[in-house]
């Protein structure tokens, strides 16, 4: 096995693992979108688990990179075009009501239709986007 698979491996199941406990201590669904957008006004009374779960993504990344530094790449992209690609996934996640965490991780793993959907368009959206824009190499 290739290091490159075991961190993917290692990141997939911190990702399910984190779907799993946030389902079991509040019930809710670990859409990183959702979580993130309610975290802006007007801001929901229940953000206090919300900021811990996103300060828990950020210091993930930086645990990554202090014991990991070849498995964090910086971005071959510019700032500008890192900063455009997040407005578009940003865009792309209220019109799909979800993300790929929220659709691809929980909604798979629910057998709903609708992120079954939604993941195919974001298979397909993604796989078009690197061929066009010559990420794919």
């Amino acid at each position: 096995m290739s290091l490159s698979w075991s961190y993917a491996l290692a990141g997939g199941a911190l990702i399910g693992s984190a779907a799993v406990l946030l389902f079991l201590t509040h019930g809710r669904i670990a859409g990183i979108s959702g979580v993130v957008g309610s975290l802006l006004p007007p801001v929901p009374s229940d953000r206090g688990w919300r900021f811990g779960f996103v300060l828990g993504l950020v210091l993930a990344g930086v645990v990554a990179a202090a014991l990991a530094p070849a498995a964090v790449g910086a971005s071959v992209r510019s700032s500008t075009v890192v900063l455009l690609a997040g407005l578009l996934v940003g865009f792309g996640t209220r019109m799909g009501s979800g993300c790929t965490s929220g659709h691809g991780v929980c909604g798979l793993s629910r057998l709903s239709p609708r992120s079954m959907v939604a993941v195919v368009t974001f298979m397909v959206t993604g796989a078009i986007t690197a061929i066009v824009a010559g990420g794919a190499a």
